[in-house]
């Protein structure tokens, strides 16, 4: 399943949960209606049925029920049971409305210092970096949750706000190529829609729950009340009884969403398995992992309090079940072995590294890796260039990257001068870098950026851009997109008002000039779309119906890789080969205005329209034979806009 097929079942799935969680609703608000009704009956159906003094009976006929089952009670009960769960369910999505670190918090997980020293956290967070930038989404920030057993989860609304959890047995126990493993599942749950389908179905699935913990509630005041015979006490055992009604119906309903939960999460598990064996080209990285998870002795149960609520996130199964398999959120772990590891011989046997071997591996490993990356910066570095072929190769992998992107990413990150990474994991430097990034070659205005930076910069900053300027400046262009990336999490940690006071900075640098280039451009919106919590609405858009905003996003992009006119007029007319319409020529491309509104736009697309789009970018950046570092930063930026992980373009 390609990447976008992937999103758009995802899209799909989330449209049939919505029509089985309304039914699911439907079936509590039938039965509740029927606990009232009966409530009802008992409180005021006593008959006599004997002369006066003789004991009362109750009468229970089906005439009876049925005459106090009225239209207003069936929708008063309706409206409001309705209420309680679309309440409960907006409640939860406001907790989670600040995406994955809202989870990770609710799990007790506390976030990684990016420049710790601990070498278990350092080795963690160095394996999402380079599985980050390989894939082409955003450094997620991470998570560690202090419990011995080995488990992970990626949780967020999208992947701008995304995280990876990850427990203390985990990172401790697995070896870096298991690490990647885990890792990489992850990752496939980031790019293929399963991390925001999960996040849905905890808020609605709350909602279903608010009823049995109202139940709950109607229980513990029957504490404060007396129970005996008579008429009189006919009220308190309705209540009673009502309590444990709704407690029952409640979960009843709970135990029907979980069902949906656990069948669809359990098919993605598969799906993310193998999503990761291709992505790290290594059977045994997440084979390895998930046998020390059968070997482990606390497997990868969590001892959370609020693992229930979050289960079907995890990479493992995160609950005992005891004979209630039919909750599993997971699929057996032998079956998830024997289909990375077909060879795998059925027995949970695994030699547990001692701390002087895991040194010595890490040691190994790490030469392997300086000999592949010393051979591709030398790459990068020399006469290679990007091909059309680089941009096409690029839309195939997204959402399925492999062994070359990682090995790029790894040589991305060396290549990377150590003060500058160092630098990045820093708010205050990271802040510094961005601005580094978009100091002109030009002197005078260099001069004039730096002079009004002085006056509008916290000075701590400030004194951190002296310090890397120069280093920044030198940057060969392939990297500043990576330098981005890699910075993204330290920015992310901004409070409200520290981002606004950055993204002031930064338009005091960018109108320095009095023109925006593109690069400016690309650089403030992926900055703005990473650390904000823009929503881009119901994603509903036909490139059809977008054809202005399309004509916009491809004049900008094929002014960016010629300066003829007429080979413009020949770009465009290249791309247009994708698209359902034709692209007129133009005299001057859009400014940045322009194209700002016309990504906006563009956002909305349906997850099955988008690869047209990106095929005719393919197109005109591939006229020309070569493509410009702006080309490709455009190219990258768009598609990370538009939500569509773009892996790093490999040269010939």
């Amino acid at each position: 399943m390609d990447f976008f097929t992937a999103q758009d079942h995802a899209r799909r799935k989330t449209g049939h949960l919505v029509i089985l969680l309304i039914l699911a609703v439907l079936a509590l608000i039938a039965v509740t209606t029927l606990v009232i009704a009966i409530a009802v009956h008992l409180m005021g159906g006593v008959q006599p049925s004997g002369p006066p003094g003789s004991p009362q009976t109750v009468d229970l006929s089906v005439q009876g029920l049925a005459s106090a089952l009225t239209f207003e009670l069936v929708a008063g009960v309706a409206a409001v049971v309705l209420a309680i769960v679309v309440l409960g369910s907006l409640f939860k999505q406001m907790q989670l409305s600040r995406g994955g670190r809202a989870v990770a918090e609710a799990l007790g997980g506390r976030e990684i210092n990016l420049n710790t020293r601990d070498a278990d956290e350092r080795r963690i967070l160095n394996v999402v970096e380079e599985m980050a930038i390989a894939s082409g989404t955003p450094v997620p920030s991470v998570y560690v949750l202090e419990d011995e057993s080995i488990n992970a989860f990626a949780a967020g609304h999208r992947p701008g706000n995304a995280v990876i959890g990850i427990t203390r047995g985990t990172i401790r126990n697995l070896t870096r190529e298991e690490l990647q493993g885990v890792v990489a599942h992850e990752f496939s749950h980031i790019m293929h829609g399963d991390m925001r389908l999960n996040m849905r179905l905890v808020s609605v699935l709350h909602g279903i729950l608010v009823i049995g913990l109202l139940g709950g509630t109607l229980l513990r005041s029957m504490r404060y009340r007396r129970i005996g015979g008579g008429r009189r006490d006919n009220s308190a055992v309705a209540i009673l009884g009502m309590g444990a009604a709704l407690m029952l119906i409640g979960y009843a309903g709970t135990f029907f969403g979980n069902l949906i939960k656990s069948a669809v999460s359990r098919q993605r598990e598969y799906l993310a398995d193998a999503s990761a064996v291709q992505f790290t080209r290594n059977p045994q990285g997440i084979g390895g992992a998930l046998v020390k998870v059968g070997t482990h002795t606390r497997g990868s149960y969590l001892e959370a309090a609020q693992a229930a609520e979050f289960s079907h996130l995890f990479f493992g199964q995160g609950l005992r079940l005891g004979f209630n398999r039919m909750m599993a959120t997971h699929p057996p772990i032998e079956d998830r072995i024997k289909r990375v590891m077909p060879d795998w011989d059925g027995r949970f046997q695994v030699t547990w590294p001692t701390a002087q071997a895991e040194t010595e591996t890490a040691s190994e490993d790490s030469a392997k890796d300086s000999a592949k990356s010393a051979r591709t910066v030398g790459m990068m570095a020399g006469a290679a260039v990007l091909t059309g072929a680089s941009a096409r190769s690029a839309i195939g992998a997204m959402g399925q990257p492999d062994q070359r992107h990682l090995d790029l990413a790894r040589a991305t990150l060396d290549a990377l001068p150590e003060s500058i990474r160092t630098a990045a994991h820093e708010p205050f430097a990271a802040r510094a870098l961005m601005y580094a990034l978009l100091l002109s070659q030009d002197r005078e205005v260099r001069a004039r950026q730096l002079q009004s930076l002085e006056q509008a910069a916290l000075p701590d900053v400030y004194r951190e851009l002296q310090h890397h300027a120069q280093e920044v400046l030198l940057l060969d262009d392939q990297l500043r997109l990576p330098l981005v990336e890699l910075a993204l999490p330290a920015l992310k940690s901004l409070s409200e008002e520290q981002a606004r006071h950055f993204r002031h900075c930064m338009g005091l640098l960018i109108k320095a000039d009095g023109q925006v280039s593109l690069f400016e451009w690309t650089l403030y919106q992926m900055l703005l779309h990473n650390m904000s919590e823009r929503d881009t609405g119901s994603a509903n858009r036909k490139l059809k119906d977008l054809q202005p905003e399309c004509q916009v996003l491809l004049s900008v992009l094929a002014a960016a890789g010629q300066d003829d006119p007429a080979e413009i007029h020949a770009a465009l007319h290249a791309a247009e080969k994708e698209l359902p319409f034709a692209l007129a020529p133009t005299e001057e491309p859009p400014g940045m205005g322009a194209l700002n509104q016309a990504v906006e736009k563009l956002r909305r697309l349906r997850p099955l329209q988008k690869p047209a789009l990106l095929k005719a970018m393919a197109r005109c950046i591939e006229h020309s034979g070569e493509i410009r570092p702006a080309e490709a930063e455009l190219f990258r930026a768009v598609a990370d806009m538009l939500d569509c992980p773009m892996p790093p373009l490999l040269t010939e």
